[in-house]
Parts: C-alpha cells; structure tokens; sequence
C-alpha cells in the first residue's frame, strides 16, 4: 500500500507587497488618526464606517471583464449555480463607497453631508519600495453642496491637521489648481479630440520630471528621454501648445500674480475664466480665516488627478529634505491630496451631485514625523510582576491590579517562572522599565523589591563595581508603597 504523502507545510511569509506592523508602530498610527480625526470633527464632520467590501460595479472605476476581472482590485465572485453570482471586491479607496452610500441613504442624510472615514483600502498592483498593496487613508468629504466655500475649508483644516500631527509651518505647503483651468486651457489650444485631450493631461503630469523644455518637446514631435529612447510627442504645433506652457509656469510671486497669468493661458475661455474666479474666490476666504500663502497656494503645477476631479484640485506636501537610499538630499513630497468630484454620486442617481474631499496617506505621513525625528523612539514597555512562588500568583495579580488601577502599565510574568534570569531577560525584551520582585521573604517582611531596568542598563554601561554599589538600581520598599516607587521611578525615567 503506497504511504500516503504528507501535505507540505505552509511557508511562513508575509504575501507580497503586504507588511506586519508592530507594538509601536500601530500605536503611532492609533494616535494619528486620533489626531486628524479630532480635527475633522473639531471642523463638525461626523464619522461614517463603511463596509471593506464593494460590489464592483459600486466601485465603477475597475469593472470586470473576460480576461481580466480584478484589474487593479482584489476582487472574487459570489457563488452561483448559474455563474452569475455579483463580483465583490476590496475597496481601492473610501471615496467610492462613500458616493454609494450617499446615493443609498440620501433622503436620510443632511444636505451637505459633512462625513469623515480612516481604515485601510487595497491596490492590486505591482509593489515596490515603499509601495504596499495595503494602506491606511483618512478623509474627509462634504456631498451635497456647489460652494467652494467647501474646498476652501478643506484647504483650512488640512493644513491645520499637519500642523497638529507635528508638521511645523514651514516645513509643508498645501497648493491649490482647478480642473476648469485646464480645460479653459484645451479650449484655447483648439484640442477637442478626447484622445488628444488624454495625451495633453499625461504631458501635463510629466512636467515635474522633464521641464518646460521637455513638455514642448512631448507637445510637439516627441524627445530622447534619458535612456535614449525617443518617445513620440503629441503632434501639436507651437503655437498650439504655447497655452499648456503658460499654465504650467504661471506661478507667480503671489497668488494675485498667478492668477492674472492664468488669465492670459485661458484667453477667452468661458470655462477657464470661472476655474480662475473660484480660485480667487478660494483664496479670498482662506485669507479672511488667516491662512497666507505660507500654508496655503495657487499652484497651476498641480496637475495630478486632474483627469478624475471637476474643480478645484489641492495636494498637501512636504518641502523638508531627506536623504533616499543613495544619499542625495530630496524633498519628501506629497502626503494628502484631493478635490471637487461632481460626478461620482451621478453614477447611481443620475442626477449630479457636488462634492469635494482630501484623503490623507497616513502612512507617509508617519513616514515623515520618523524622518524628523518627531516620533519612532523606544516606547516602554509594561511594568513587570515576576513570579517568585507559583502559589502566590493571585498576590501578584494583587499587584499588577494594583498598578493598572493607577493608570501604570503593567503584567504578571505568564511564562515558565522556573528560571528568574529567564524572567529578566523576557523584561529586557518587553523594553520594561521596571521589574517587581516579591519572594516569601519579602512577603514576611511585608516588602517588595523594585529594579530599576532602565538604570541598571546605564550602570551596566560604564560604571565601575564601586559606582555600581553607590547607585543601587534595585529599592526595597514597604508593599504599600509598591504604587507610589514606581510611580516616582517612572517619573524620573520619563
């Protein structure tokens, strides 16, 4: 009889382009989203938790084909004996499902309705260094009203969400463009064609790599990029793509400057004329709230979603140097971004529907406050009871009640208390501060013994076996004075 073979075992690894975080690390991001959305509902917006999983036709931007049914998503189909069953998939965003949800429970919800989200969504797509198929977002959105009163006070409180995360005045800028702007440009260059209109947008976005040289070039006949190949341009002639030019370098010295040149890369245009009046209208109502063009700008180089939004269009970035992996000095770059979407909730009603948001990426921003310096040390561990006398646990789980009950972390030592140098050394793993020592002779004498770990660690470092003796790490107090030590330790640790 032939044996039978054992199934292999499982490998133990994260799938690609996935993480694990850890201890600190989701404690930081806890406390940020804490942060940012303390600030969304200092501002009166209410929080909404969506469901993870969208119908694919919900999410609408990724529907599934023959070849291809997840492009772009995780996405599966619902059993059903007929193969018909709906296809489900992970949402790519929190926009999204919240048109859906807008447009289910529409007639139970204020108008506008002030709403923010946080959690993670998923990508299917290739990753990278740094670029993970999950990610966390938070945003925030009004629905329901045309006013870029709205997108002015999204611009306000995104730029106070950075400043209460740890993002100094300074060190980011929030730059503001508008959709409307850039069709008053097609209109003054005569492009029509929507697949000219496509290849102009995906010129326009290269302008931060390749210049204004570049861009002319890519308008034009096409250019030799940097490895020698020759990429095919548009075919415009001079003329016509002069307009793209003057938009892309119409920033001027202020935001009264860059407008007046946005006026002149428009011409006539009747739509480029009213993206550049709700631009200055924007810029009126943050000036009269205080924020200045330290903090906030009109950017025309803001060009990224622009084939997504309807309007005004704004990105968050940070212009402090670092050093990539090569050791040259660059910026950081973006870390939120967002806009006027007026089409999104027509998908489901029909009817057109104003909106605008920002979605925060949370983790580049806490990518960034550890790139300063600003969070990402050692955080303590738990105090820790150690188990002396396994008959005596419940006195230490007296202890350790004790200490919670005064706001102090802490645990009682669950593993094999056999070896006491075993229980130090799982201490030293926890990154404890403090271990508690309580044997049947300290239990006689009423006592417990308190190590100082921390400072023990220093001792250890460079004192001499005098120096150690004249500065015990370890105290011997009355058991009702077991609170108050540690307290006072942790205190002088802090």
């Amino acid at each position: 009889m032939a044996k039978e073979k054992k199934a292999p075992r499982p490998k133990a690894e994260t799938p690609k382009g996935f993480r694990d975080y850890f201890g600190e690390e989701v404690s930081e991001r806890a406390e940020m989203l804490r942060v940012i959305t303390g600030v969304y509902h200092h501002y009166g917006f209410d929080a909404l938790e969506s469901a993870a999983v969208e119908t694919v036709q919900a999410l609408g931007k990724f529907l599934p084909d023959v070849d291809r049914p997840n492009e772009g998503v995780f996405a599966w189909q619902e059993f059903d004996e007929e193969d018909k069953g709906d296809w489900l998939a992970l949402r790519y965003d929190l926009t999204a499902p919240l048109a859906r949800v807008y447009a289910q429970h529409r007639n139970d919800l204020p108008t506008p309705y002030r709403r923010y989200a946080m959690g993670p969504v998923w990508r299917n797509e290739k990753p990278g260094p740094g670029r993970y198929r999950q990610f966390y977002q938070c945003d925030a959105d009004t629905v329901g009203t045309a006013s870029v009163a709205a997108d002015a006070e999204i611009c306000a409180m995104l730029s106070d969400v950075l400043e209460k995360v740890g993002i100094p005045r300074g060190d980011y800028i929030v730059r503001v463009n508008n959709r409307k702007v850039l069709n008053g440009v097609l209109e003054a260059m005569g492009v029509s064609d929507a697949g000219q209109q496509a290849d102009v947008l995906r010129t326009i976005d290269k302008f931060d790599k390749v210049g204004e040289a570049g861009v002319r070039q890519l308008l034009g006949k096409g250019r030799l990029d940097a490895s020698g190949a020759y990429i095919d341009g548009v075919g415009l002639s001079d003329e016509q793509a002069e307009p793209v030019v003057q938009f892309l370098i119409a920033k001027g010295a202020s935001n009264a400057e860059t407008l007046e040149n946005l006026r002149g890369a428009v011409g006539e245009s009747a739509i480029g004329t009213e993206g550049i009046n709700e631009l200055e209208e924007i810029a009126t109502l943050l000036e009269a709230q205080g924020y200045g063009a330290d903090r906030i700008v009109i950017d025309p180089s803001v060009v990224r979603g622009l084939g997504y939004y309807t309007g005004p269009v704004y990105e968050a970035e940070l212009t402090f140097d670092i050093l990539d992996e090569k050791g040259r000095k660059r910026q950081f770059g973006s870390v939120a971004g967002g806009g006027r979407y007026d089409d999104l909730v027509k998908r489901f009603t029909g009817q057109a529907v104003p909106a605008t948001g920002v979605s925060i990426g949370v983790d580049r921003l806490l990518a960034a406050l550890r790139e300063k310096g600003r969070i990402g040390g050692k955080a303590a561990g738990p105090v820790v009871v150690t188990v002396m006398d396994k008959a005596r646990m419940a006195e230490y789980q007296g202890m350790v009640a004790e200490l919670r009950g005064a706001g102090i972390r802490a645990e009682v030592y669950l593993g094999n208390p056999k070896s006491f140098g075993n229980q130090l050394k799982y201490a030293d793993k926890r990154e404890s501060p403090i271990a508690i020592i309580a044997g049947s002779d300290e239990a006689e004498r009423g006592v417990v013994q308190i190590k100082d770990l921390i400072l023990g660690a220093k001792i250890a470092e460079n004192a001499t076996h005098e120096e150690w003796k004249e500065r015990p790490s370890q105290f011997e107090v009355p058991r009702g004075e077991l609170v108050s030590k540690v307290r006072e330790i942790l205190s002088g640790q802090g």
